[in-house]
């Protein structure tokens, strides 16, 4: 890191543009029950080595696969469709993409034509988007090679060379989960493997693999981009080449001389019937496929008029974003829109939970904001109420009882309070009097210690001004 970073402030010294080009090959598995070619579990995580298996899936002798999942289709026509791209109406049919390594026993991965081409995300263009096999997972430190995840059903997206940064890059793959996220149709980042390609100006192309999160894909391609830079420099030829990216240490390393497509050797699938997309099915797909995330912050900000850091908060998750709209039909929506960004996100963060993990329902918020907007408690309240929400059964009105927090404290109540606050804290006064503004919020959090929450803190500034001014 430290490294990294010296090489980074070299580079801005001396003066040094990077023309960066980086185009992105994601893969991430389809949400389906069966494997992609036969009736096997998906689920392979829980499952013991090699048990979520058949003939079919570890390609023997003599087994044929079955159709393709149907299911599988139609996930990735949802996803293409909301990545904005064009779906082919012609013949798809799977290809064999030959390569030897020991989790993929037939030698061979199926990976079929593009189904959707010429998308776009967020100026970003999508090249095509396919759907493959996902091979077996290799673990040399165990010994093993497990097949259970071989099979499973994958979506390739292929994108244009469109991104001129790491973190442009890194922008991109965080806006494409959440798409995936809100199709529903795939397993997220937790199954992503990603492929880089980079290449600066005057240099030659090198793909990045071994990469399984968005921080790797952003930490590779500020090392790549150095590493080749640097290169250039020394009037040294960048390689066309396959690196891996190893995570532990943050750089990138040879691996082989980059491959071309022929190099594939790629044929049709004898064993697989050709698919064509019904125009029965494609408008079955168009009619329930989901509102973008993209598309949603738009609306957000044109119906609710609420600013685009709000809407894209508030969009970050698809339950949430369907909790904000119940919310907004019985509270105001710059009002939700401010809670639930600012309180309910901070909470979700610390308690590391997403909106659907807390099981927070709308309800819930709903009745929360109307505590706050009937006087019934003070903002403070609001705060402790919000933070002890994740997880509760209980009402935020049941909470806030079982805290007895329920009542806002008279003004003469805060007045009583104020007075001996100022009394017991001579110090802060004198602080206060003499400039020192942060002294007077140090009065106001002992009134409201004194009040357990229960003082409004407008009112209560007011009063400690007041008093002591006099």
């Amino acid at each position: 890191m430290i490294i990294i970073k010296l090489w980074l402030l070299f580079l801005i010294i001396g003066g040094i543009t990077i023309d960066m080009k980086c185009g992105l090959e994601i893969h991430v598995q389809l949400k389906t029950d069966s494997k992609l070619f036969c009736d096997c579990s998906t689920n392979y995580k829980e499952a013991p080595a090699n048990t979520n298996i058949c003939p079919v899936c570890l390609n023997q002798p003599g087994t044929k696969p079955f159709p393709t999942n149907e299911k599988a289709l139609k996930n990735a026509l949802t996803i293409a469709l909301m990545l904005n791209c064009k779906i082919d109406k012609d013949i798809t049919y799977f290809m064999r993409k030959h390569y030897d390594y020991p989790d993929l026993p037939s030698g061979y991965q199926r990976t079929s034509v593009p189904i959707g081409y010429e998308g776009d995300l967020n100026g970003i263009k999508i090249r095509e988007i396919h759907m493959e096999e996902d091979p077996g997972q290799f673990k040399p430190d165990f010994g093993i090679v497990d097949f259970n995840r071989s099979g499973i059903p994958l979506v390739e997206i292929v994108t244009e060379p469109d991104m001129h940064s790491p973190e442009e890059a890194r922008e991109f793959l965080k806006e494409l989960i959440r798409v995936l996220n809100y199709s529903e149709c795939a397993r997220g980042e937790g199954t992503m493997r990603a492929d880089v390609n980079i290449s600066l100006e005057g240099g030659n192309r090198a793909e990045i693999k071994n990469i399984n999160s968005i921080k790797g894909a952003y930490k590779s391609l500020k090392f790549e981009m150095i590493r080749q830079k640097n290169l250039i420099k020394r009037g040294v030829e960048v390689k066309q080449e396959t690196r891996a990216f190893l995570e532990s240490q943050m750089i990138t390393v040879a691996m082989r001389t980059k491959e071309d497509a022929d190099d594939y050797r790629f044929i049709p699938d004898p064993d697989l019937p050709p698919i064509k997309v019904q125009k029965k099915q494609l408008e079955e797909v168009s009619e329930t496929i989901p509102e973008a995330p993209h598309n949603k912050v738009k609306r957000f900000i044109e119906e609710y008029d609420i600013d685009e850091e709000s809407a894209k908060t508030l969009t970050s998750e698809l339950k949430l974003a369907n909790a904000y709209e119940i919310v907004v039909k019985s509270i105001d929506p710059k009002f939700a829109a401010m809670w639930m960004r600012d309180e309910l996100k901070r909470v979700l963060t610390y308690n590391k939970l997403d909106f659907k993990e807390s099981e927070i329902s709308a309800e819930n918020i709903i009745e929360l904001l109307n505590l706050l907007n009937d006087k019934k408690i003070t903002t403070k309240v609001g705060q402790r109420i919000i933070e002890k929400m994740p997880k509760n059964k209980n009402s935020p009105k049941e909470i806030a009882e079982e805290l007895g927090l329920i009542g806002v404290v008279e003004k003469d109540e805060v007045l009583d309070t104020a007075k001996k606050t100022i009394s017991e804290n001579e110090a802060a006064v004198s602080d206060y009097k003499k400039g020192k503004e942060t002294s007077l919020n140090f009065l106001v959090g002992q009134v409201m210690k004194l009040t357990r929450g229960k003082a409004d803190p407008g009112e209560t500034v007011k009063i400690l001004k007041e008093l002591i001014d006099n």
